[in-house]
């Protein structure tokens, strides 16, 4: 039940920032504070992949697993680069928290495979 909840929030979250980046004006000044602006597009795609899989994965443990994998790898990236631009903890603390998210949906569905009768 945890782990829907895990699922369903981290999910929709995704589905919601990928339109923040794409439209919001904030967003925007900020993937160019950031120095990836050229990329911004493509994140906000792979974001809105990402939270669509997400909700998906709910269906297929081997999509969620493969999901919760990378959405922990891009939100790692994030915190690298806001380390990097020097961004204050406060700042960069949603991007831990939505890695440490993904991480718990990436073991517990690698977990979950692990213990499949196949």
């Amino acid at each position: 039940m945890v782990q829907k909840i895990f699922i369903l929030f981290s999910s929709i979250s995704f589905i919601i920032y990928s339109f923040h980046s794409l439209f919001s004006r904030r967003m925007i000044l900020d993937f160019a504070r950031w120095g990836v602006k050229r990329l911004r597009i493509l994140v906000a795609i792979f974001q809105m992949m990402g939270g669509i899989v997400l909700l998906l994965g709910l269906y297929n443990i081997w999509l969620l697993c493969l999901v919760s994998f990378l959405l922990t790898l891009m939100m790692i990236i994030a915190i690298i680069i806001r380390a990097k631009v020097k961004d204050s903890f406060m700042m960069t603390l949603p991007a831990i928290l939505y890695a440490l998210l993904n991480m718990i949906i990436f073991y517990n569905s690698f977990l979950e495979i692990n213990t499949l009768k196949i």
